[in-house]
């Protein structure tokens, strides 16, 4: 029954009978019969949330292809949820662990306990803190760090010298992205912009209507006049902001503004001269990478070694907010 339970999770809300939604692993993975590996995808989302949507059929495309039999979960970002499938993964034995972590700082057990299964952990989309990465096999997904770095040169290119407070908008607290994005924002920063301030962060959860009652409260906080920029950790999160800023009668075209992800809520406030500058994030390599990275670890082709595959980041800003190198995704 505990089995039954993980796989009815599988990548989505539940909320439809058709069979991309439904609770049968099988149906849900889109693998062969004949597969050649059992796989466990352990997930914080699906197609509940615009990236899972699709990031998922390439992941099960390929999987099929590869010979790759996913079940799949979807913790939607419980960390205890995902430790209790976890539980249930390891239980099955199956021939390899794909995990993103619903929580960096709370995924040790899951690994200790594959670890001393034997088996191999590749890890998604968000890496897991480097005390943890000797218990995994492989990476694949954005490179969350570097992600936060191009947003702030965006940023410090824009400054220009000038002395800039602002508030940044971060993601969920102990995520590991979250935590990522914000260091490499802020380290660089304070080598190439020292000028610019940080005035006041707080988490915006990734949720559009959290980062704008965040950005508000530190707006009354910091005061309005002292905020010459926003750093969001993602377009979600940015749009919360800037609807904030317009609530409080701040044109968001007078702020620098930069974010992460050009997705669909994005890229037109790219256009729009609201949003100055975003990182391009392909939710569809994203997938396809986490199976492909899978069958060479379960194949050999790691040679012993932990693989890393960072997807490219691009910048993003109206010079290029067009084209169709960079077409938002989700």
């Amino acid at each position: 029954m505990l089995l039954l339970g993980a796989v009815a999770l599988a990548a989505c809300g539940g909320d439809s009978d058709d069979g991309a939604d439904g609770s049968d692993s099988e149906d849900v993975a889109g693998a062969t019969a004949d597969a050649e590996f059992e796989v466990y995808a352990l997930l914080p989302q699906g197609n509940d949330q615009p990236y899972g949507t699709t990031y998922l059929p390439p992941m099960e495309a390929k999987a099929a292809e590869l010979g790759l039999n996913l079940t799949i979960t979807n913790s939607q970002y419980d960390a205890d949820k995902q430790a209790s499938e976890c539980e249930v993964a390891v239980a099955a034995e199956p021939d390899l662990i794909i995990l993103w972590p619903a929580v960096g700082d709370t995924v040790r057990p899951c690994l200790e306990a594959a670890n001393d299964a034997g088996i191999p952990v590749t890890v998604t989309n968000s890496d897991v803190n480097p005390e943890d990465k000797d218990l995994t096999a492989a990476y694949s997904g954005p490179d969350t760090y570097g992600q936060g770095v191009a947003s702030a040169e965006i940023f410090c290119d824009l400054a220009a010298g000038e002395d800039v407070g602002i508030i940044m908008v971060n993601g969920l607290t102990g995520n590991s992205t979250a935590i990522d994005r914000e260091a490499g924002f802020e380290d660089t920063v304070n080598e190439q912009c020292p000028n610019v301030e940080i005035l006041a962060r707080q988490p915006g959860n990734w949720n559009k209507d959290d980062s704008q009652l965040a950005a508000s409260e530190m707006i009354t906080a910091v005061g309005a006049e002292n905020i010459g920029g926003v750093y969001a950790a993602d377009d979600t999160m940015v749009a919360g902001v800037i609807d904030a800023l317009k609530a409080r009668d701040i044109d968001p075209a007078d702020l620098i503004v930069t974010s992460i992800g050009n997705t669909f809520l994005g890229n037109p406030l790219v256009l729009s001269g609201e949003l100055d500058g975003t990182v391009f994030q392909s939710s569809s390599w994203d997938g396809e990478n986490a199976a492909t990275t899978a069958h060479e670890v379960l194949t050999g082709g790691a040679d012993g070694d932990r693989v890393v595959k960072f997807m490219p980041s691009v910048k993003v800003t109206t010079d290029n907010a067009e084209s169709p190198d960079v077409a938002p995704e989700w």
